[in-house]
């Protein structure tokens, strides 16, 4: 047996379930503390843990996440909500709903309106293992605020370990209006793990410290180069144009068309676009509301034992926001033997007033989480994952130059 990696060493402290009898292959996934790959989101589906009608395609089922189903219907609503730990999401609905909007034959989700959907998919987690959201990569490219909620929780885009009930999306699209349908897929759920004796003491089981995350980037390279790594990975944006067009980005253009979110390859940039370009300072002013999309000046790598995630915003290093906490899944931007491929993109927003960035200025941080076993299929090996190796990129939906 080869010798033991720094990184892995120090995860065998990690207090474990006894170890399966019967020795099945998809039950030895959810015997470690962490994020749950896609086989033991499979056993999930089988042991009825997750439930859906129609069944759940085998497509939803990503690396280390499922995506979720829009119903058929949309709730027009007065404004966004949680239901508390006391009511369910529909007792909440009743008082706040403007009108019904049917999905099965397709509807227009206007921008600047919140609705509430009904997911075909429910829970019925065990009692250490819970759940918790992100908009997909593609929805959160197209400036749509998604977010999960559940009854008599008290916080979106969660939900606690053993939660049994129904799922919902909030969906406010900000900047594009959205054709979506039922079955529409426009968030993902992850589910997270963690033994009994944990639950009161670790609110981020398997989450990677800073001296795991050194020793991970010693070990494969998190970027290239040096790795600035405090309460995650640093990361600084990227202003230098890219040759020979001289682009830095892309902002998105008001009161454009309605975007078919099921569409791939279907439009073109400059309806709905304007390209970004700079002098030689190489800063941008962010104006208020307006909604970027940029690149970070690091390539990142997820190694296949991992999965990342994006910090939300932090007011302490600016106004603004410049992600929608979305996924990473094990394999992004990774390839055994080579250096870490990816760009990390940035949707970015500042908030109220006026903000200046400038090239290298560091912007967020991601976040790693150990897996409880690796997936069988990484990002980007033949399952038409759609950003990896990738740089500065817009959602699937435009037509790529």
């Amino acid at each position: 047996m080869p010798p033991m990696s720094q990184s892995d060493q120090l995860f065998e402290a990690l207090p474990e379930d006894p170890p399966s009898t019967a020795g099945e292959a998809r039950r030895s996934a959810l015997v470690r503390t962490g994020i749950l790959p896609s086989q033991a989101i499979r056993a999930l589906i089988a042991a009825g843990e997750i439930a859906a009608a129609p069944e759940i395609d085998d497509g939803q089922i990503q690396p280390a996440s499922l995506d979720l189903r829009l119903g058929k219907v949309a709730y027009r609503i007065r404004a966004s909500f949680l239901p508390g730990t006391k009511a369910t999401v529909r007792e909440k609905l009743t008082a706040l709903t403007f009108h019904e909007i049917d999905l099965t034959k397709g509807a227009v989700l206007e921008a600047g309106c919140v609705y509430l959907v009904p997911l075909i998919e429910r829970l019925k987690l065990r009692s250490t293992i819970a759940g918790f959201a992100n908009p997909k990569s593609s929805t959160g490219r197209l400036d749509v605020f998604t977010r999960l909620i559940g009854d008599h929780q008290d916080s979106f885009d969660a939900v606690e370990e053993g939660y049994a009930g129904p799922l919902f999306a909030e969906v406010c699209p900000r900047t594009f209006s959205i054709k979506v349908r039922y079955g529409s897929r426009l968030n993902q759920i992850r589910f997270r793990r963690r033994v009994s004796q944990q639950i009161d003491a670790d609110d981020h089981p398997g989450r990677v410290g800073d001296r795991h995350l050194r020793a991970i980037h010693s070990d494969v390279g998190l970027v290239e180069g040096e790795a600035a790594i405090r309460e995650g990975l640093k990361l600084r944006i990227s202003l230098a144009p890219i040759p020979p067009s001289g682009l830095v980005g892309y902002r998105a253009r008001r009161y454009a068309g309605v975007v078919d979110i099921d569409q791939v390859g279907a439009y073109d940039i400059d309806q709905f676009w304007e390209k970004v370009r700079l002098g030689d300072d190489r800063r941008l002013v962010l104006d208020p509301h307006d909604f970027y999309i940029l690149a970070s000046k690091e390539s990142v790598s997820v190694p296949p034992a991992y999965v990342a995630e994006m910090a939300p915003f932090d007011p302490l290093i600016g106004e603004y926001r410049v992600h929608y906490a979305g996924f990473f899944d094990p394999g992004f931007g990774y390839a055994e033997g080579k250096a870490p491929g990816a760009k990390a993109v940035l949707e970015v927003r500042s908030l109220d007033i006026p903000f200046i960035v400038e090239d290298g200025q560091i912007v967020g941080r991601l976040v790693y989480d150990k897996l409880t076993d690796v997936p069988e299929t990484l990002y980007g090996q033949g399952i038409g994952s759609h950003y990896q190796a990738q740089g500065l990129k817009l959602s699937k939906h435009f037509r790529q130059e």
